[in-house]
């Protein structure tokens, strides 16, 4: 059974990484973001790769640390504490879990590219109101030695700022991944400021271009590239969800110190202290199950789908509640927006929906185990 105990590695990162963005990227940053009406700040970006978080997921041939997806789990987490917006995910988890997937020159150097930071990618699947991969309706056609594209995509996070585009097509036989270029022609991109202050696109192709070299992977046969990169970015989401749940905790916690009611601080009331315990309580069990993706997907792939789709129902399930005790427990300025805890409830519903929702893994767990 794998560890659920952090190596001395991993705390390291961990501590490394907290000190960092308490400095950098504290959650008063991204409030200047969306201020100023910007959702990403590409030197702290560029900081980040230069400090190699841009290539944990990179063989060390590209150019990448490829530290394994337990450590980009630790990573995740302490962006979610702070409600960090960058495209780590997009680009240094799942792209390049699927670049890793093939074999090629050029796929060796798109893993560069992402791991210096010089290049960033979306993942362009949903085209619903749910996540559903296999229910991909854009066409592919084929036309000469190439392909041509047709269709909308929805939900694309990081798609209004991306370099390149990862998207899924539906070909003769069944799906194929593309690797395009975002200002390819053809591609229309409308950019969306999200609740929780970061973008994503809708993005419409109108028989967009693509030649053979931009297929990833086998042509019909997306699954086996896009789904463990989908398994990296669900794990490495769920990591951050929880970082952001134990955000919201900690704040939560300081404010039941310092207010006082009846001359005493709130935090001393039992009622209050059995909610903060039950939280924290969830809080360390979730934590366990992200460690136990985070190893399993290092050490098994191909059988981490039970242990990521629990790791994401159970995020999802503990950043709700731990966004609802803040928000309830700061009393009426925890629905104001001068303060933080909404800054935290936002980016716990965009998450809970992105790569998969509560239902979607909970299904997931539950046809695994049998029921």
């Amino acid at each position: 059974m794998a560890k659920l105990v952090k190596t001395e590695d991993e705390v390291m990162l961990g501590d490394a990484a907290r000190g960092f963005l308490g400095d950098a990227a504290p959650v008063s940053h991204l409030r200047g973001l969306r201020d100023g009406g910007a959702t990403h700040d590409a030197g702290l970006w560029r900081e980040m790769a230069a400090m190699g978080w841009a290539g944990v997921l990179v063989p060390e041939a590209s150019g990448g640390s490829d530290m394994g997806h337990a450590a980009a789990g630790v990573l995740a987490g302490e962006m979610g504490r702070t409600l960090v917006a960058s495209p780590f995910l997009s680009s240094a988890v799942i792209a390049a879990t699927a670049l890793k997937q093939v074999s090629s020159d050029r796929a060796a150097t798109a893993l560069a590219a992402i791991a210096s930071g010089e290049a960033t990618y979306a993942l362009a699947i949903d085209e619903g109101r749910k996540f559903a991969p296999e229910a991909t309706a854009m066409q592919a056609v084929a036309d000469g030695n190439g392909f041509r594209l047709s269709g909308d995509k929805c939900f694309v996070i990081d798609g209004a700022l991306a370099d390149r585009l990862l998207v899924l097509a539906r070909t003769g036989d069944g799906l194929t991944l593309f690797d395009l270029p975002a200002d390819r022609a053809g591609i229309t991109r409308s950019r969306t400021n999200q609740i929780d202050s970061r973008n994503s696109a809708r993005l419409h192709f109108d028989r967009v271009e693509a030649t053979g070299d931009d297929v990833l992977g086998q042509v019909d046969d997306a699954m086996a590239v896009l789904r463990p990169a989908l398994e990296a970015g669900q794990a490495a989401l769920a990591a951050e969800m929880t970082g952001l749940a134990s955000g919201a905790f900690d704040m939560t916690i300081g404010y039941l110190k310092d207010r006082r009611q009846f001359g005493v601080p709130i935090g001393s009331f039992q009622a209050l202290q059995h909610r903060a315990a039950h939280l924290w309580c969830e809080i360390e069990v979730t934590a366990s199950a992200i460690l136990h993706a985070g190893r399993k997907l290092d050490e098994d792939a191909g059988n981490a789908t039970l242990a990521v789709s629990l790791a994401k129902a159970r995020a999802t399930s503990t950043a709700q509640l731990a966004v609802i005790e803040g928000v309830q427990m700061h009393g009426g300025i925890g629905m104001t927006d001068a303060f933080d805890m909404g800054f935290y409830m936002k980016r716990a519903r965009v998450s809970a929906e992105w790569l998969g929702d509560y239902g979607y893994h909970a299904e997931q767990v539950a046809r695994l185990r049998g029921f």
